[in-house]
């Protein structure tokens, strides 16, 4: 029997990755996404809405007759990165943290096994360590967005038992193509200023370490904890990203000066270190779960997005605008109310809005 599976978030910059791989691979996919991004996409409709069911609810008024049916939810749906955290810490915790605690007791309670939380290593937050931090680390997030993370897995942790299985997939910083591109992720705005104006600007010193990972390799992540026996992810944070793919903002930049010939690093003066700062291991997944392997390095995704940016006739005011700018897009739809404080549409039925 083909298994039903729901990805909140679905029309996101990894649920527009996701979702057709899922379907390659027989899924029965449904989806839920408020869509604040519509209309913000790189290709025409990128999760095509005549090809899957779609869930007519704000992921904070899903019920569990929405759930029942599934045997799965991959759970993407949050303000996605520590700038939204910022634009109001409350409803940050709201959406990211106990949305999607209670969404995961909905899930149990309509019987669904598997809950998929799209965690992010941004929960190790500021790290002293010369080690790389195994999924044992302690948390220490600087951050809402960080925060919201952390007490999202501790809440779905509760809820485990021999009949639901959730799963934390901490996302290292992602990067690369999707057909809802995002602009506000530190490699994809760098190929962007060092290939339209030959400058690759770093507003830090440049020492902050982070760990990357394709969008594409977050995707297969998510299939691969979804197919992997129960016993063998049972509960379990896997952190989701290459061991050898740590680097500092100043080796990141480095690298897309030589991937983008004509280009040099300027930093911007009075730039200082970033509290952010962590370097990660991530052996377990590979080794837990071997039918996941990553295949993106940064080198590669930097070719790719340069390449990108050129055959769809971008420019920076593309990448650094509302179009590709996650804050800049809602931002924008508050100050002209077609969303609320709350961040709910106003005066539009969700059902027009997520079809």
């Amino acid at each position: 029997m083909t298994q039903r599976i729901l990805v909140t978030g679905h029309r996101g910059y990894i649920g527009a990755v996701l979702v057709p791989m899922l379907e390659e691979r027989g899924y029965q996919v449904a989806g839920v996404d408020a869509d604040f991004f519509r209309g913000c996409d790189l290709v025409p409709d990128p999760v095509a809405s005549d090809t899957i069911e779609v869930v007519a609810a704000d992921v904070r008024d899903l019920t569990v007759d929405h759930l029942r049916g599934f045997d799965a939810v991959l759970h993407l749906a949050a303000l996605s990165n520590d700038p939204l955290g910022k634009l109001d810490a409350a409803l940050t915790d709201e959406i990211n943290h106990r949305a999607s605690v209670e969404a995961g007791r909905l899930a149990k309670e309509a019987g669904v096994r598997r809950f998929v939380f799209s965690s992010s290593c941004s929960l190790y937050g500021a790290s002293t360590s010369d080690v790389p931090l195994g999924e044992e680390a302690a948390f220490n997030p600087v951050t809402a967005y960080g925060r919201s993370k952390v007490d999202a897995e501790h809440g779905l942790a509760e809820l485990a038992d021999g009949d639901f299985t959730p799963v934390y997939l901490r996302n290292a910083t992602a990067y690369g193509l999707s057909p809802r591109l995002r602009g506000d992720l530190v490699v994809q705005d760098l190929v962007a200023s060092a290939l339209f104006t030959g400058k690759i600007e770093i507003l830090s010193d440049g020492t902050p370490w982070r760990p990357l990972v394709h969008v594409e390799d977050i995707a297969r992540a998510f299939v691969a904890v979804l197919e992997a026996p129960a016993a063998a992810v049972h509960n379990r944070a896997f952190n989701v990203g290459r061991s050898e793919e740590n680097f500092t903002i100043a080796q990141v930049a480095e690298m897309v000066r030589e991937g983008i010939p004509g280009s040099e690093i300027h930093y911007a003066p009075g730039g200082g270190p970033d509290a952010r700062s962590y370097r990660v291991n991530f052996d377990t997944l590979p080794r837990v779960v071997p039918g996941f392997r990553p295949e993106w390095t940064v080198r590669k995704g930097i070719t790719q997005l340069a390449e990108a940016y050129q055959a769809y006739g971008l420019g920076l005011e593309d990448l650094r605008g509302e179009r590709f700018t996650r804050l800049a897009r809602l931002q924008r739809l508050l100050d002209s109310s077609e969303v609320d404080a709350s961040l709910r549409w106003a005066g539009e039925p969700l059902a027009t809005v997520g079809a």
